[in-house]
């Protein structure tokens, strides 16, 4: 259970404007200060949605990712600059992060997610953020997820399509409920640095959602974003009855 405490005047004024929204106030404020994230996977999804968690004021961003910078991920992966190629991505984004934020305490982890460390490295999350770019580790995410009851954001990009889920265990299917079994992978994948923008904030939002219990979470439902088209659609999602991951819950 989250024991909260009073905010300081600086977090106040910093965190002011969204105090201000309607059903958020200081108690949701208190509870996004006392959060644990994990981001697995600092790339296009990753930095974006790491860096709106930090300046909403999340008290802990734990980011895993094994990758260094290269240079053609700087038109979407927008904490890594051209002074940080060869540079562990985990690095290069906290280090941006915490002067976006000092406030926040940032831990990297620069590893691959594995079935032998998974457990270990998303234990005491509240909620565990996807910036992933394949199915099997996505797999191994969905299944610690499940077992340690901690939500987990699903969101994946292509060019200038990109998907969103969230998973809360036992409340409605889990990702492999949706992706059954591993696809053929598309590498490089091509993508717009802006769809990445656009999803890895959506991801942000629905983490702090949830930390803060506010809102209605995209439990059961997959967001779609096209932008090509500037259209959003919203497909259901049912709970595979033999589904590996989560039938028994």
């Amino acid at each position: 259970m989250i024991r909260l405490v009073k905010l300081t005047e600086e977090e106040l004024k910093r965190y002011d404007r969204q105090i201000r929204i309607e059903n958020f106030g200081i108690k949701a404020q208190e509870k996004i200060r006392e959060a644990k994230v994990v981001v697995a996977g600092v790339g296009g999804l990753g930095c974006v949605a790491s860096t709106y968690l930090a300046a909403a004021g999340v008290g802990e961003i734990v980011l895993i990712d094994r990758e260094k910078v290269e240079f053609s991920n700087l038109n979407r992966q927008i904490l890594h600059w051209e002074k940080d190629i060869g540079k562990f991505k985990v690095y290069s984004a906290a280090e941006k992060l915490r002067k976006i934020n000092p406030n926040v305490k940032i831990k990297e982890v620069a590893t691959e997610i594995n079935d032998k460390n998974v457990y270990k490295l998303i234990k005491n999350a509240d909620v565990v953020v996807d910036g992933l770019d394949n199915f099997k580790t996505r797999f191994l995410l969905n299944k610690a997820c499940i077992e340690l009851k901690i939500p987990f954001i699903h969101a994946a990009i292509h060019g200038l399509i990109g998907e969103l889920m969230t998973i809360i265990p036992g409340k409605g299917p889990c990702y492999q409920c949706y992706i059954v079994e591993e696809l053929e992978e598309v590498k490089p994948t091509p993508v717009l640095g802006a769809t990445s923008g656009v999803v890895g904030c959506l991801e942000a939002i629905e983490a702090i959602k949830l930390i803060a219990e506010v809102g209605k979470p995209l439990t059961g439902k997959l967001l779609l974003f096209n932008g090509g088209t500037m259209e959003f659609t919203t497909l259901k999602i049912r709970r595979l009855k033999n589904c590996p991951v989560c039938k028994n819950l």
